[in-house]
């Protein structure tokens, strides 16, 4: 019995994964640090086996050194926005295929002082529009 699709054959219905990860209470000095939240986000990409596609990208603005990354996965993307003058960092990290969860509190707690950290999960549901509408519909999530 064949448990797999040919490459390039569709699947009948799959699930992806979201996390919106908000950090408060965070160390103003770390949220400045491009080279831990390089750490971070490596952490992330080898604890979970995901692939990055290219080189992370990181801008920091100028005024408060405010760090946005963001890192093109071939399973979708790891974005992040630091906020000093808050206190905060947003995470988000979608992956296109279901992943174990990742402990982003203990982690953030760890890494930036993060006093408060909400995560929020989303399951991406993307196939042919019936079998998304049916799954939802049970759900009760379709309008």
């Amino acid at each position: 019995m064949r448990t797999r699709p040919r490459i390039g054959e569709p699947l009948a219905h799959m699930n992806g994964v979201e996390w919106i990860v908000d950090a408060q209470g965070c160390s103003a000095e770390s949220l400045r640090n491009v080279e831990l939240l390089r750490a971070l986000f490596q952490r992330i990409i080898s604890d979970l086996s995901l692939r990055a596609v290219g080189d992370i990208l990181w801008h920091q603005f100028p005024g408060t050194d405010g760090i946005t990354g963001l890192c093109l996965l071939s399973e979708s993307h790891l974005a992040c926005h630091t906020f000093p003058e808050y206190e905060s960092l947003s995470l988000n990290l979608f992956c296109c295929a279901p992943r174990p969860e990742w402990d982003f509190k203990t982690e953030l707690a760890n890494m930036f002082s993060a006093t408060s950290v909400h995560v929020r999960t989303l399951e991406r549901e993307y196939g042919p529009v019936s079998a998304v509408r049916s799954t939802a519909q049970v759900q009760g999530s379709w309008k």
